[in-house]
C-alpha cells in the first residue's frame, strides 16, 4: 500500500532560541528537513510527499521549491490542528505524518511503520520510544504516557486514515513501540542538535 507522507514543518521552534526557522536548522551542514525528505524518498511504501508550512516558516516554503513535493500553507495554530487542516484540505486518505526535525530516520524504518499500520486493524497508529531510551541519549521530554506499565514517548510519527477522522478527535489507535535511537533523536535544543550531529557522524563512518 502506497501512502502519502505529510511533513509537519510549520512550527516556530522557539526552544532553539535562534533566528533560523527550525526545519532549516543545519545538521552536519544540511537542513534537518532534507534528511526527512530523503528518508521518505527512500521509503518504498510512500507514494507522494506533502509538506505543511505556515507563516512562521516562509524560508522553508521557498527552500522546498527545489524538491518534488507539494507545499500547503496552514493557519499555523498548532501541530495537530495544522495536520487536520491539511488532511481535510487535500482530502487525504491514509497518510503518514512526520515531524520535520528527525534527522536520523530512514526509509527502512518508515516502511516498517507503514507495514505495522497495515496489519494493526485500527484507523490510527502512533510511534513511540521508551522514556529510558530518551533519557539515555540525553534528550528532553515534554510528554510521556504508560504502555503496559512502561513509560513511552511519542516520536512525532503517526499513520492515520484521514477519511475516518471526525472533528478534532482521532479514532482508536495502535501504539507501536519502536525503540530505536534514530527515532528518539529530534531537535528542540542546541544540545540535541549537537547530539544529532555526533550520531550522524558516527553513522557516516
Amino acid at each position: 500500500m502506497g501512502v502519502t507522507a505529510l511533513v509537519m514543518a510549520g512550527g516556530k521552534g522557539t526552544r532553539m532560541q535562534i533566528a533560523q526557522e527550525k526545519p532549516l536548522i543545519k545538521v552536519c551542514g544540511k537542513p534537518v528537513i532534507e534528511y526527512v525528505l530523503e528518508a521518505l524518498k527512500n521509503a518504498k511504501k510512500i507514494d507522494t510527499i506533502v509538506v505543511a508550512v505556515s507563516s512562521c516558516t516562509p524560508k522553508t516554503a521557498k527552500f522546498l521549491s527545489q524538491f518534488p513535493v507539494k507545499v500547503v500553507e496552514t493557519p499555523g495554530v498548532d501541530y495537530v490542528s495544522d495536520m487536520g487542516y491539511t488532511s481535510h484540505a487535500l482530502n487525504l486518505g491514509v497518510f503518514l505524518a512526520i515531524a520535520a526535525d528527525l534527522p536520523l530516520v530512514t526509509g527502512e524504518v518508515l516502511d516498517a511503520i507503514v507495514s505495522r499500520y497495515e496489519c494493526c486493524g485500527k484507523p490510527a497508529l502512533t510511534v513511540a520510544v521508551s522514556l529510558e531510551t530518551k533519557k539515555k541519549l540525553g534528550m528532553s521530554v515534554e510528554y510521556s504516557f504508560k504502555m503496559n506499565e512502561k513509560d513511552v514517548v511519542p516520536v512525532g510519527i503517526n499513520v492515520i486514515d484521514g477519511h475516518r477522522r471526525y472533528g478534532d478527535e482521532w479514532l482508536d489507535q495502535d501504539i507501536y513501540l519502536l525503540d530505536l535511537d534514530e527515532l528518539a533523536v529530534n531537535i528542540n535544543t542546541v544540545k540535541e542538535l549537537q547530539l544529532a550531529e555526533g550520531l550522524l557522524s558516527k553513522r557516516k563512518r
